[in-house]
């Protein structure tokens, strides 16, 4: 290997051969010539006892004097025994192995919100829905909090502020999660607020309009496993969700307890079940009875509202009831402000 001291137009004018060759300073900063004409910066150095080879970059893209700085600062390393290749190498593993936001979704869902929440399956879609689909490729670090006010601007420009204010709530709530887990050094979510105010869409059914929907509902084009949660959604008071989730081993005579892990409050309490009340929960549970062709022998225990897919031990979609609502209705339902309350899929927005 020829030593000389390199200058820009003698980098320049080196021009390529059959076969690869380098030409270097004596010290370890050399220049690799390729027959293709590419020229790569190199470090040539030994380091416990092995020669190693550093990459600094490719000529013209990085210049003389950026790789001389390089290889400076590389050969300090040395002197201070610090391998820079290895520690290059080590920080570009880490790069590679460090989550993807999509990975992060995928963690929170299965390691916290499927064990801590009762409606992760709502994270779950929203992140799917909102998140990933944006941001799902990106390192999980590389997000930074203007990121997450725009995600959370374009959705409240589209019409849709409540679905806003949940999106970040799950988001902040995962971030916390990278954080406690050591995935995160720091939430990007702190100190930003809910996007849209939280406005209480106060709107009841007077007497008569119970009366009409009840009166509708044998005749709607609906399932009528939904038709039955609907009646007694009607009859007890109680929310869409927490009916859908009824199970027999929560009844007890004309006693329905909802534990504090169903309930919205976190608190168990129960309800009073009426001659009606137990009359749909029975008609709901002849039809499973029929549906599975149970003998007169067997007890049924399991959800009163299951869902269709035998192998899955779980009620029907929380959803079922609004979507359910929002295709048989002739005009859009508004809040109080006129804002719609389903989106065209008859999820809540």
């Amino acid at each position: 290997m020829k030593i000389t001291t390199f200058t820009d137009t003698m980098i320049r004018k080196l021009k390529p051969e059959d076969k690869k060759y380098i030409r270097g300073e004596g010290n370890g900063f050399t220049i690799r010539v390729m027959p293709s004409g590419v020229k790569t910066w190199l470090y040539v150095y030994a380091f416990d006892g092995k020669r190693r080879e550093m990459n600094l970059g490719s000529y013209p893209d990085v210049s003389l004097e950026t790789a001389r700085s390089k290889f400076d600062e590389a050969k300090k390393k040395v002197k201070n025994g610090i391998d820079p290749l290895a520690e290059k190498e080590l920080a570009a593993d880490e790069l590679r192995k460090a989550p993807t936001d999509a990975d992060l979704c995928d963690e929170y869902i299965k390691k916290h919100a499927k064990k801590f929440k009762r409606s992760w399956q709502e994270d779950e879609r929203i992140l799917n829905k909102e998140v990933v689909p944006l941001w799902g490729k990106q390192k999980a670090a590389d997000i930074k909090k203007r990121d997450v006010i725009l995600l959370l601007e374009t959705i409240v420009e589209r019409g849709s502020p409540g679905m806003a204010n949940n999106t970040f709530k799950i988001i902040r709530k995962m971030l916390n999660y990278a954080v406690e887990k050591d995935i995160l050094d720091f939430s990007v979510a702190m100190g930003i607020k809910l996007p849209a105010p939280l406005n209480a869409r106060e709107r009841v059914l007077s007497q008569d309009e119970i009366k009409t929907l009840w009166s509708k509902l044998d005749s709607a084009a609906i399932s009528d496993e939904i038709r039955k949660v609907i009646k007694l959604i009607l009859v007890t008071a109680q929310r869409p969700g927490e009916v859908i989730g009824l199970h027999t081993k929560e009844i007890d005579g004309n006693w329905w307890t909802i534990p504090a892990e169903r309930s919205k409050n976190g608190k168990s309490h129960r309800v009073y079940l009426s001659a009606l009340a137990l009359e749909i929960i029975f008609q709901a549970i002849a039809q499973i009875r029929q549906t599975r062709k149970m003998t007169v022998e067997q007890e049924y225990t399991g959800f009163i509202f299951p869902c269709p897919h035998k192998e899955k031990e779980k009620s029907v979609d929380r959803h079922a009831v609004s979507r359910a609502i929002a295709k048989n209705i002739s005009w859009q339902l508004t809040d109080n402000k006129g804002k719609p309350l389903f989106d065209k899929d008859g999820k809540p927005v």
